[in-house]
């Protein structure tokens, strides 16, 4: 098993973000007064409330993944060395999985942990994002007709693989850099 990587529980991701949060509040105080300021706050306070717990599920559907699946298993279908099979098989599992950000994100982390490609991983994303059945069935096909629905499939269906192409080749390139 790889060494675990140490993950900051504040980086600089998270410092221009509370930043930006910061400024936005303290604009909004200054234009609009305190009543305005903690309307707003106490309406994020109250979707934050109704996200944790999904996050949360999120989170723990992440760990049983980490902790069901087999790393041989998943060095083997979508690990480093598995090359085109890694990709298709990544695409395949994204493009019938079912869920939201709050379930796809921990999974594809959770992937990355017990020992998938990142190149895979990053198929395993883009295809979600892209080509996921749940939004065509739902959304496209009723409001933008089979056709549209049908040709944007189409076009999307290699933009995936090069991305995971494209995500293998900057690891490497990092790997190379990071050895000298």
């Amino acid at each position: 098993m790889p060494p675990r990587r140490q993950i900051s529980t504040f980086d600089w991701s998270t410092g221009v973000i509370a930043l930006a949060a910061v400024a936005a509040g303290v604009t909004v105080y200054l234009r609009e007064g305190w009543d305005r300021f903690l309307a707003i706050l106490l309406g994020d306070v109250g979707v934050m409330a109704y996200m944790m717990p999904k996050v949360l599920a999120g989170c723990v559907i992440g760990t049983l993944v980490a902790l069901l699946l087999p790393r041989e298993v998943v060095t083997r279908w979508i690990g480093a060395e598995s090359g085109w099979l890694g990709f298709v098989v990544a695409f395949l599992a994204a493009a019938i999985l079912p869920g939201n950000p709050l379930t796809i994100f921990p999974v594809a982390g959770a992937l990355l942990v017990v020992g998938a490609d990142v190149g895979a991983v990053v198929v395993f994303i883009t295809t979600w994002a892209l080509i996921g059945y749940q939004r065509a069935l739902v959304w496209e096909l009723p409001f933008l007709g089979p056709d549209f629905t049908i040709w944007r499939i189409i076009v999307c269906l290699p933009l995936p693989f090069v991305a995971g192409i494209l995500a293998r080749m900057a690891m490497r390139a990092r790997n190379k850099g990071g050895a000298a």
